[in-house]
C-alpha cells in the first residue's frame, strides 16, 4: 500500500471542503451585497474565515507530521547503532 495515496486522498478532501467554503463565501456576499442584507455579507465573510482557518489548520498538521517523521528517522538511526554496538559487544 502506497503511504501517500491517504495523503492525497486527504488533500483531495481538503481542497473540496476549502473550495465549497470559499464558493459559499462569494455567493453568500453576492447575495448580500446584490438585496442589501447585510447578514448575508457577515455570514459570507464568517464562511471565508472558515476557509482561510482550514488551510492553517492544515498546514500546522503538515509541519506535525515532519517533526513525527524526523523523531521516526532519529529513532530508526538510533536502534541501528544500538544493534550494531550490541553485535560488536558478543564478538
Amino acid at each position: 500500500m502506497n503511504p501517500n495515496r491517504g495523503r492525497s486522498n486527504v488533500r483531495a478532501g481538503l481542497v473540496a471542503a476549502v473550495g465549497f467554503l470559499l464558493l459559499d463565501a462569494v455567493l453568500l456576499v453576492l447575495a448580500g451585497w446584490w438585496s442589501g442584507r447585510a447578514g448575508l455579507v457577515v455570514w459570507g465573510a464568517v464562511f471565508f474565515l472558515g476557509a482561510v482557518g482550514v488551510v492553517v489548520v492544515w498546514r500546522r498538521y503538515l509541519a506535525h507530521l515532519g517533526e513525527l517523521e524526523a523523531a521516526r528517522r532519529a529513532a530508526r538511526k538510533e536502534v541501528d547503532r544500538m544493534r550494531i554496538a550490541l553485535k560488536e559487544g558478543q564478538r
